[in-house]
């Protein structure tokens, strides 16, 4: 349902806006207004005018209106936010400056600007319009969804991110926008957050470094893993191609894990999911980003931790696939009392492997014969 807020009443605005907005009015002078030009309007209701005719009925009249709101004439825009505009114009030009950090301050410190737009903004901001948003503390403890916004916003930086947790933490406000929010706000409690300054920090660097460096080193997790296994002792050592973002992120701090972990890519998920923090881990395959082929070889993993095995099997996203559920039942490190449940879900031919598998614990094997059994097959 829209929010009654952003609706704007024609009835407000001025006799000429008013006269412009009518559909019996002229196609000339409707054209002309939603290309932002309406002599005798004020920049403010000008403006208003042209973000009420991109939702007109008139497909021309709304094109022409949709391509201004695109590219405001400069006038017409810092004419118009010398005033305070409706919160519905607000809502309609805003995230179109999220890269603006010059317009953004003005927009940000409009009497009427709505929290859901603010969090719009914090989504699609780039690192200065996010460091604008994240300085009104009020604003954020009010409507903690824009925290959750700038928090999982790559361009938010570390620094930021961390001092807006902090602040939550502090405040116990939940987080239920950030998947790995129990992790994240675990960790922070055990780190010292810097005041805010002005310059990125050295975490700041270290982290968008570590980011430049995963972007290079490609994953395809269908056919590849970041680790391989030693044939003599059994362990799992990472890859050469893998070893320059391994080094990086081993000198991240636990809460920048645990945020590249949920923001980083399919190489940096490999490591971070078998980093020898299970708040790191459990983040990993917690994150919105990941696949469903990267959470198949994961759980084919004899390495991975009990605890990300139980959040796996847990995880409503992964329901369907048949392969993980084979994988989580094989896999001995999986709590029994989650891999059992998997074993009514399993193909006969499968089920008759692991009655007599030497790989699995006894439980599982006997688990397997009493489905047999069940199934009326010897």
């Amino acid at each position: 349902m829209a929010d009654s807020s952003l609706t704007i009443d024609v009835a407000t605005l001025p006799a000429p806006a008013q006269k412009i907005l009518d559909p019996k009015s002229p196609a000339p002078l409707r054209q002309m207004a939603a290309k932002g030009i309406a002599p005798g309007l004020k920049p403010g209701d000008a403006l208003t005018v042209v973000v009420l005719l991109a939702k007109s009925d008139d497909a021309a009249v709304a094109a022409a209106a949709a391509a201004t709101l695109d590219k405001l004439p400069a006038p017409l825009l810092n004419g118009a936010l010398g005033g305070a505009l409706h919160a519905g114009v607000l809502d309609a030009i805003a995230t179109k400056y999220a890269h603006d950090a010059a317009m953004m301050e003005k927009i940000l410190t409009q009497p009427n600007i709505l929290p859901d737009t603010v969090a719009d903004i914090a989504a699609r901001a780039n690192e200065a319009v996010a460091e604008l948003v994240a300085t009104n503390e009020e604003r954020m403890l009010a409507n903690p969804a824009i925290i959750e916004k700038l928090y999982m916003n790559k361009s938010t930086r570390m620094s930021t991110a961390d001092r807006i947790l902090e602040l939550a933490v502090r405040n116990k406000i939940e987080l239920r926008g950030i998947p790995a929010y129990k992790e994240a706000a675990a960790a922070i409690v055990n780190e010292l957050i810097m005041e805010p300054s002005p310059e990125p920090t050295p975490d700041d660097e270290l982290f968008k470094a570590t980011e430049e460096i995963a972007a290079k080193v490609d994953l395809d997790a269908t056919t590849e893993d970041a680790v391989e296994v030693d044939e003599e002792t059994g362990e799992e050592i990472v890859r050469d191609k893998f070893l320059p973002l391994y080094a990086q992120i081993d000198q991240m701090t636990v809460s920048q894990k645990i945020r590249r972990a949920m923001l980083g890519t399919a190489s940096e998920r490999a490591l971070l999911v078998r980093d020898r923090n299970r708040l790191v881990c459990l983040a990993a395959v917690q994150s919105p980003m990941i696949q469903e082929n990267e959470i198949v070889r994961i759980s084919a993993s004899r390495q991975i931790s009990e605890d990300v095995l139980r959040t796996i099997s847990q995880d409503k996203r992964w329901g369907s696939s048949h392969q993980l559920k084979l994988n989580l039942v094989q896999n001995p490190r999986c709590p029994f009392a989650f891999s059992s449940r998997l074993i009514a879900h399993l193909r006969e031919h499968e089920l008759r492997s692991l009655s007599k598998s030497k790989n699995v614990s006894g439980a599982i094997a006997k688990a397997a014969r009493q489905q047999l059994e069940r199934k009326g097959i010897k």
